[in-house]
């Protein structure tokens, strides 16, 4: 599986974006798939996921009731829709796969990566 992810930018505090991430692959649509994000300096950290049908969502609490993780098996793209952001958003994100489908926020578990999608919020 290849994982491409867009939609990056620069935004204003309080402004809203969408990442895409696009990917290739028979059985994309049996894999839990994630976001992270990592900021200048730190680690890479878990941000939403969404199992195999969309019936299950996962969220960081720092990212509870702003950001939306979707997906759609037929266009093999997960979405991750930001509102509500702030400075400490600013980071690097990635979308990642998991060939598990069971949850899990541990960036060890997931087994593809996209190339990542700088988000830069300005206060």
């Amino acid at each position: 599986v290849q994982l491409q992810a867009s939609g990056g930018g620069l935004v204003q505090a309080g402004g809203s974006l969408r990442l895409s991430c696009a990917a290739s692959g028979r059985t994309f649509s049996t894999y839990l798939l994630g976001w992270f994000c990592q900021a200048p300096g730190k680690e890479r950290e878990f941000v939403a996921a969404i199992n195999w049908s969309g019936g299950s969502t996962y969220y960081a609490d720092s990212v509870k009731g702003r950001f939306t993780i979707s997906r759609d098996n037929a266009k093999k793209s997960v979405y991750l829709h930001m509102n509500s952001l702030t400075p400490e958003d600013t980071a690097v994100y990635y979308c990642a796969a998991k060939k598990d489908y069971e949850y899990s926020h541990d960036v060890k578990e997931y087994d593809y990566w996209g190339q990542g999608t700088l988000v830069t919020v300005s206060s």
